[in-house]
């Protein structure tokens, strides 16, 4: 195996990385936490509450539903057949 690296400023390599971390600072970068439980705790809410519940996959092929609906479907999709 090789570790996957990109060019030293090149933010085209990891664009889908970037634009999470973008986001994230956003959403949650601008606050100031007292511990660093509580900004781990603020963090962690946003990725499962907010991103992962409400978002929406803006794309036709994944039928306009949050990253959950689509788990949840992938999970029903490949229910064995009793």
């Amino acid at each position: 195996m090789r570790q996957s690296m990109g060019r030293v400023g090149s933010c085209y390599d990891n664009a889908v990385a970037e634009s999470w971390f973008a986001l994230l600072n956003a959403e949650v970068g601008t606050s100031v936490w007292a511990t660093r439980a509580e900004a781990r705790a603020d963090v962690i809410r946003f990725i499962e509450v907010e991103y992962n519940r409400t978002r929406l996959r803006k794309h036709p092929e994944f039928g306009y539903l949050t990253p959950l609906e689509t788990r949840a479907r992938l999970r029903h999709d490949f229910t064995p057949a009793a």
